[in-house]
């Protein structure tokens, strides 16, 4: 069983011990079918004025922080529930069973007034459950990414056994290749390049958009050597890079994973990159043919790695696109970049 599926149950826990509590309330104290109809649709309105605060009313002052808001939404239950009141209790009762709830003599400013009174316990209790729901769920999540840093901290560490021995190794290399093949040795420069990169660390994970840029380049041109003249990628760059800084390797699980599980070899059917930047935003889309022949199934870091990623660095401000038809596979990223 699943989180979602034990928040559905203790829901619906919690409103059968409710409404069992209040019938039997009711069915020791004042056994009528009257009170007992009265009671039910009491108990109905309650729950639904309880759900709209719950999955609509507090969720939106949540992501918008807006009082003015909370107000409105609150407000508007209110009257929700009071008009469905009058219709159930008022004009539906009295035509179908013979009985309504309130005397024919009540004035409309004590039906609202003791209405907005009845209404409060829903929308308070609402309140509560998502505000402590959306607590235990905070608190999950950070206990949660604690453990993940705690991990990435560890596989960085492992990496930096000794960068120095290993760049020097492959300039090593790399003076040994040059006088026997100019392909290797540039390969193998690319290669310390690609390296160099992936263990720089900045104070705020960030990197300048240029180095990203570079950095698929070499991993493009490094992933070309499998194929040589059968390798068929498009790369644009739109816009002022320059300036613009991004989280470090943001977007080459993308590139990656259109290389890994896309056609490459097909001169008709290129993988399509594109970056693109307009005003504060950038757009990365990445596109390719599904290949029917995949020998690698792993995923780097992951796409969904990558979406979570996002959502702790860029709450808010961007937006991921995945589409697939089962023929292409395309990913469109928008970022805020201010």
């Amino acid at each position: 069983m699943n989180a979602q599926q034990k928040k559905i149950g203790l829901h619906l826990l919690g409103w059968m011990l409710y409404l069992g509590y209040t019938l039997l309330g009711y069915y020791i104290y004042n056994w009528k079918f009257n009170t007992l109809m009265l009671a039910f649709s009491q108990d109905v309105l309650r729950i639904a004025e309880f759900y709209l605060c719950y999955f609509l009313v507090f969720p939106l002052w949540l992501k918008y922080k807006n009082w003015m808001l909370l107000a409105l939404g609150v407000a508007g239950v209110m009257l929700t529930y009071i008009a469905l009141r009058y219709l159930i209790e008022e004009t539906l009762y009295p035509h179908l069973f013979g009985f309504r709830n309130y005397g024919a003599g009540t004035t409309l400013s004590y039906f609202i007034f003791d209405n907005l009174y009845w209404a409060m316990p829903g929308i308070f209790l609402g309140g509560v459950v998502w505000g402590l729901e959306t607590t235990l769920q905070k608190e999950r999540e950070n206990r949660s990414l604690k453990q993940e840093k705690a991990q990435a901290e560890l596989a960085f560490l492992k990496t930096q056994i000794n960068p120095h021995f290993l760049y020097n190794t492959l300039n090593y290399l790399y003076s040994l290749a040059y006088p026997v093949s100019d392909k290797l040795a540039v390969a193998i420069i690319r290669l310390s390049d690609l390296m160099r990169y992936m263990l720089h660390e900045s104070k705020d994970g960030k990197v300048e958009l240029q180095k990203e840029v570079d950095y698929l380049h070499n991993y493009l041109e490094i992933y070309r050597l499998r194929f040589e003249d059968k390798f068929f990628v498009n790369f644009y760059v739109q816009g002022h890079v320059n300036g613009q800084r991004v989280p470090a390797l943001v977007l080459i699980p993308f590139v990656e994973n259109a290389l890994k599980h896309g056609v490459v070899d097909d001169a008709s059917a290129p993988i399509e990159i594109n970056l693109q930047l307009e005003k504060d935003s950038l757009y990365f889309d990445v596109s390719n043919r599904i290949s029917k022949n995949q020998k690698d199934q792993t995923t780097g870091i992951g796409l969904a790695n990558i979406r979570r990623r996002l959502d702790l660095i860029y709450p808010g401000k961007y937006k991921l696109d995945i589409q697939q038809d089962g023929l292409t596979y395309k990913t469109k990223l928008k970022l805020q970049t201010v």
